[in-house]
């Protein structure tokens, strides 16, 4: 309906006597529409009219668009509008304020508020040229193409003095091995290695700061002194000594991935390289009221240079997991399960997040691989595949009969295990698993005496089938040991049978009339 038109029909409608609420309801307009043409006289909305018709604003042929975007986003900023536009049409040569006063109308005219939380920062002053870099991660959950929540991670780098940017995402967790790999990456980007990185106390890079003496990863402890990196790490809670990353960390939520649809995570970065260059080191900053991208130019001239390339795929990469009772471990929110007998006390495994989403599993660090499992997004989920649980597919039965034959009298052993199913039926499987383990650990004979042991007394449960097995085996250890001498044997040596021989004993005569010379018979 046109203006006039509306204007008229409000005017009949309150001769006959209508009420503004009736009015704006009759007509599908709000009371604020109605009371501002009632204050108009046929005079003044003539003119109105006149000078609204010969005023066309540049956006003009964007307002539905425009319109769209704020009605499916009410919390989109101005800020994000311009990008979005300069995104679309490379061509459209508009200023950002008079676009801030576009949309500013927009939400007057359709009723579209908007709501900010601002976060307080003390200023600090800047840095000299080339001194300082700082790192922090971030988390978004994006929409995609079928409308499922995603969580991606990334990455983000600013040069303190230049406020110069690199951001890099990842559809999955990082580890150690992408923060490495990034930070590659990022000093390739810029040119150059500042003097100092400042980081958040990450798992990923620090395991504790002892009263500033740094403990890192071993693999980014090795890392830092290949580069000769000088590390700082800020406290915790302490905004004014991160706050230029922080600011980009919110920077790049708000202006770049809020309300963007994900598709692949190699075109998200490619469109965050866009983002940067357009508008993220493109744009002037609001603090410096320069472009990062311009002071960028003389600040890399005081990096220090990459003089080499480091292998990446070198540096170990593993962190360690807990292995806990119910044999899973812990990892990103969700539980993986590692194979049945795995858990002991204070057990750890190696765990990796490959370039494929997939989460490989390992008993060592270069060890083979124990597990592996499709990495989740969701979260509280338990990832558990089939090998991985109790065999459940074979009956009781025929369990029981795969005991039995362990034993010679399969009869008598299928009778003993049925009673066994019959007093513990809910844990049957956990008693045939241990008669089965006890019985592969000895010999038959004694399997089987021991069997008879337990029917003879009565006993029907696995571990007082166990211990039935251990006193037949110290019973038959006893039996078939050699049986001790009493001879006592000589401590010299001595073949005791030479010590008990007697000599010959002749008369003392004999021995006299030798030594007189004379001649006597052969003794």
């Amino acid at each position: 309906m046109e203006k006039w038109e509306v204007y008229m029909e409000i005017y009949q409608l309150k001769r006959q006597g209508f009420k503004v609420r009736r009015i704006a309801r009759k007509l599908g307009i709000s009371r604020t529409t109605v009371y501002k043409y009632l204050d108009k006289s046929p005079e003044d909305m003539a003119e109105w009219m006149a000078s609204v018709k010969t005023r066309a604003k540049k956006l003009d042929p964007y307002e539905m668009l425009i319109h769209t975007w704020l009605s499916e986003h009410p919390d989109l900023s101005s800020a994000q509008v311009y990008d979005w536009l300069k995104e679309r049409y490379k061509d459209l040569v508009v200023g950002e304020s008079t676009v801030r006063n576009y949309v500013k109308e927009l939400r007057e005219k359709y009723n579209i508020p908007k709501t900010e939380v601002k976060r307080v920062y003390q200023a600090i002053p800047d840095p000299p040229m080339g001194q300082q870099a700082q790192v922090d991660f971030g988390q978004t959950i994006q929409k995609t193409s079928s409308g499922k929540d995603k969580k991606l991670y990334f990455i983000s780098f600013v040069l303190s003095h230049s406020r110069y940017k690199y951001v890099e995402w990842l559809d999955r967790p990082f580890t150690t091995k992408d923060v490495i790999r990034t930070h590659e990456n990022c000093f390739q980007f810029f040119s150059g290695i500042p003097s100092e990185l400042a980081y958040d106390q990450d798992a990923l890079i620090v395991v504790s700061e002892n009263a500033g003496d740094l403990v890192l990863t071993s693999e980014f402890q090795a890392y830092r002194e290949e580069r000769k990196l000088n590390l700082f790490v800020c406290r915790k809670a302490d905004p004014e000594s991160k706050g230029r990353i922080e600011n980009v960390v919110g920077f790049v939520k708000k202006n770049f991935a809020k309300n963007r649809v994900f598709y692949h995570i190699d075109q998200w970065n490619e469109l965050c390289m866009s983002w940067l260059e357009r508008t993220g080191n493109g744009k002037v900053h609001n603090t410096t009221k320069k472009r990062p991208v311009e002071v960028f130019a003389l600040e890399k001239q005081h990096l220090r240079p990459v003089t080499k390339k480091i292998s990446i795929s070198s540096i170990d990469s593993s962190i360690t997991r807990t292995v806990r009772k119910d044999n899973t471990i812990l990892y990103d929110s969700n539980r993986y399960s590692v194979p049945l007998g795995t858990y002991k006390p204070d057990k750890e495994v190696y765990i990796e997040a490959t370039d494929t989403n997939h989460l490989l599993i390992r008993d060592q660090s270069e060890g083979p691989i124990i597990a592996e499992h499709q990495i989740s997004s969701e979260r509280g989920k338990l990832i558990q595949p089939t090998q991985h649980k109790r065999d459940r597919t074979k009956g009781i039965a025929a369990y029981i009969a795969t005991v039995a034959s362990q034993f010679d009298d399969t009869e008598t052993a299928t009778d003993f295990l049925a009673e066994i199913h019959r007093r513990y039926p809910r844990y049957v499987r956990d008693q045939l698993d241990l008669i089965s383990k006890v019985s592969k650990s000895v010999e038959v004979e004694i399997r089987n005496e021991a069997l008879k042991e337990c029917i003879k007394r009565k006993i029907y449960s696995a571990t007082e089938y166990n211990d039935v097995v251990q006193f037949v085996e110290r019973q038959h250890q006893t039996k078939t040991k050699p049986k001790q001498s009493n001879e006592v044997k000589s401590l010299h040596g001595i073949d005791p049978k030479l010590v008990n021989i007697k000599p010959e004993t002749r008369e003392v005569e004999r021995y006299l009339e030798l030594l007189k010379g004379v001649t006597v018979c052969p003794l």
